[in-house]
């Protein structure tokens, strides 16, 4: 049996994926320990998996950050600058305590100290991706959140693709310098930039998303494993509500809203146009509102059902088409859901993400900034007439529902463990 400490950070969305690796790996007879922010204690506790509080502290009432972390320009600057950097010593010493038994450490791309915890203690390490986008290769372009138009230039010039990659190496060494500092003071070698390259361990990478999303590259790192996506669908109960289940039985198969679990808090004015919109359609709608009063829509119409949380696998094969923002766990759960999406990315990896579902075509993206009623019916329209969409969707999440990400992403881990 091995003592396994996973080290994430974020949101739902960047905690679930975990969720689901842990329970396999204790399922295998392993002792996995989650490690991440104490908000978490309770959904983590509540899957009877044993939980570390890890600094920094979340505020999911800190409206004001979570605007700046959802900027498109700023906003991964916003995360490593106000939150993970100042924290690296606290972060540290929480993580240190905990990895000092441990057979291995397994950390998510913003888990910046456990890589720094396993080599300044002997340990192995295994790194993980959930998103395409956190391999920056050279050979499959990302979109950059602040300017997407810029994608069409790096597909068309290799050149101009890896010019883009030395760039944002250039950007990201400028936030991670603390990091590195951090790690001499230590007596570890400064490393890599552990935003980009430096994130990815020698020993094993496991990328934890669909292959409908990204084939394998040449300029991935060697021990990648493509495992698939990590389906947890979060803790309670798999089915919807009585609430929901009444709203579907009563009508046609219902337009679902949904900002996933970090854009939620940051919404606007997402869930009234939505709402506008499905009116003039004369479409039904379920809106995730998340625990905000003011995400609810103005507009009373009995055709609209608005609720704080539903969990994905259960509502969203039951729905005509999905909203949404584009989240790594959000599409995964959307694109196994089988329906036509419309994405409205906001940062980070949304706008990617929405990218290759729509290159897929089960989607649709609609940016923020042109987030209209007009604009929103017209492309629901589109995606509800066009009959390619649905087929499409159901295609791809047959492939989807068959990948075996906690088990395969297991068998590496394993793989590694000491003997």
């Amino acid at each position: 049996m091995s003592r396994i400490v996973i080290s994430t950070f974020g949101s739902y969305g960047d905690v679930n994926p975990y969720v689901g690796l842990a329970l396999e790996l204790r399922r295998r007879g392993h002792r996995p320990l989650l490690a991440m922010p104490a908000v978490y204690r309770a959904a983590i506790e509540g899957e009877g998996l044993e939980f570390h509080a890890v600094r920094p502290d979340l505020d999911p009432d800190d409206t004001a950050l979570i605007q700046r972390i959802m900027d498109p320009a700023r906003g991964t600057e916003a995360i490593f600058g106000e939150i993970v950097v100042p924290s690296l010593r606290a972060t540290f010493d929480d993580l240190r305590v905990i990895c000092a038994d441990a057979d291995l450490v397994i950390t998510h791309p913003a888990a910046l100290v456990g890589p720094i915890v396993a080599q300044a203690l002997g340990r192995p390490w295994a790194s993980t991706v959930l998103a395409p986008m956190s391999l920056f290769s050279v050979t499959d372009p990302v979109v950059p959140p602040p300017a997407p138009w810029v994608h069409g230039l790096l597909t068309r010039s290799r050149a101009l693709s890896r010019l883009f990659v030395c760039l944002a190496d250039r950007v990201t060494r400028q936030w991670a310098r603390p990091v590195q500092r951090f790690r001499e003071s230590l007596g570890l070698e400064a490393g890599g930039n552990p935003i980009l390259a430096g994130q990815h361990s020698a020993h094993l990478v496991l990328a934890l998303f669909s292959r409908v999303l990204a084939e394998p590259q040449p300029d991935w790192p060697p021990n990648t494993c493509l495992a698939g996506p990590v389906l947890y669908n979060g803790p309670g109960s798999p089915e919807v509500s009585a609430e929901i289940e009444a709203f579907l039985e009563a009508g046609p198969p219902p337009i679902v809203f949904t900002l996933g679990s970090s854009a939620v808090e940051a919404a606007g004015s997402f869930y009234d146009i939505g709402a506008e919109a499905v009116r003039r359609l004369g479409q039904r709608a379920v809106m995730l509102v998340g625990r905000h009063a003011h995400n609810r829509p103005r507009l009373a119409d009995d055709r609209i059902l608005a609720v704080d949380y539903a969990p994905h696998a259960a509502l969203f094969p039951r729905a005509a088409a999905v909203v949404h923002q584009g989240g790594a766990g959000t599409t995964h759960q959307a694109l196994a859901g089988g329906r036509p999406m419309l994405v409205v990315p906001y940062a980070h990896d949304q706008p990617d993400n929405a990218w290759r579902v729509t290159r897929l075509g089960v989607a649709r993206t609609l940016y923020p900034k042109r987030y209209t009623v007009g604009a929103v019916t017209r492309e629901l329209r589109a995606l509800l007439e066009d009959e390619r969409y649905a087929r499409r969707a159901s295609d791809v999440a047959a492939t989807v529902r068959s990948e075996t990400g906690a088990a395969t992403a297991c068998d590496a881990i394993e793989r590694l463990l000491p003997p």
